[in-house]
């Protein structure tokens, strides 16, 4: 007898539940179940693992970590093809793991999850990096970190990435005695970190079209993902009253008046829960 999670939601809820051990990339890839009910995750993973499990023939078993760096880079971005999709950079397919796959073609998280995959399967320690507007991955290597970014395939020089994150600190005011360290920036993102950007992704693509049923799908994961995130609890609410589930609505907006004691946007929620309670704004 089947005893398994009874939906994608509940298939989602058991992956991203430990921290200690985060599946990225089948979490990454039971994303795709929102626009492919029927997809067979593990069928997918299936084919991944066949494709480190070329790159590893390859490999003597003594070979050194940078030859094994420079074998995956001709691998993945020269031979598979992998890169980044510049013609539609925001299809929402972008972050469907089982379309990147066929198509060699994503943005640069979901490129970067698949290539830390074939990085962790022949013993290199490839981490996600949450750059400023652009994923990147790195690795750590003897001879110092080497950062690579998955959409071009190109190792980025200390130069390189403080160009690239120039026009981030000038907007965000952190020049002169405000300036931060590039290390910062390069932190390795958890597995947790790295899903929730690609909802987010999702998120702002779905959010802009107004494609509210798809914006929900993206939602109920957020919320599970991010059990503590209050914002992405009002945002689904809101998401519920552009549907037209009024219960679903008032329960999310409600939680969050309860919940978010000091934010800003307490008091405009507030009343928008009570123009869906229907009683209208009271004035005290």
């Amino acid at each position: 007898m089947h005893y398994g999670p009874s939906t994608a939601l509940d298939y989602f809820a058991t992956l991203v539940a430990d921290d200690a051990a985060f599946p990225l990339t089948e979490a990454a890839l039971s994303l795709a179940q929102d626009e492919f009910p029927d997809l067979d995750v593990q069928g997918v993973l299936a084919e991944i693992d066949a494709l480190a499990e070329r790159l590893k023939r390859r490999l003597p078993a003594d070979s050194s970590a940078l030859h094994r760096l420079r074998m995956l880079n001709h691998y993945f971005f020269g031979e598979l093809g992998f890169a980044g999709n510049v013609n539609d950079y925001y299809d929402p397919y972008n972050s469907c793991l089982n379309i990147v796959l066929q198509s060699r073609r994503g943005i640069p998280i979901s490129l970067a999850v698949l290539y830390i995959e074939l990085a962790h399967q022949v013993r290199l320690p490839a981490q996600g990096v949450s750059f400023p507007g652009h994923f990147l991955v790195k690795l750590r290597m003897s001879g110092g970190d080497v950062v690579i970014d998955p959409f071009s395939g190109v190792s980025l020089s200390r130069e390189d990435l403080e160009e690239r994150l120039a026009p981030y600190k000038r907007q965000q005011g952190l020049m002169g005695e405000f300036d931060l360290p590039l290390g910062l920036f390069l932190q390795a993102a958890s597995g947790r970190e790295v899903i929730a950007r690609m909802l987010r992704n999702l998120k702002e693509i779905h959010r802009t079209q107004e494609d509210w049923p798809r914006l929900l799908a993206v939602m109920q994961r957020l919320v599970i993902l991010l059990p503590d995130a209050l914002d992405e609890l009002r945002d689904r609410g809101l998401v519920y009253a552009e549907l037209g589930r009024r219960e679903e609505a008032m329960a999310d907006l409600a939680d969050y008046v309860h919940k978010a004691q000091q934010a800003s946007d307490r008091m405009a929620i507030a009343q928008r829960l009570e123009a869906l309670r229907g009683t209208g704004p009271r004035w005290h």
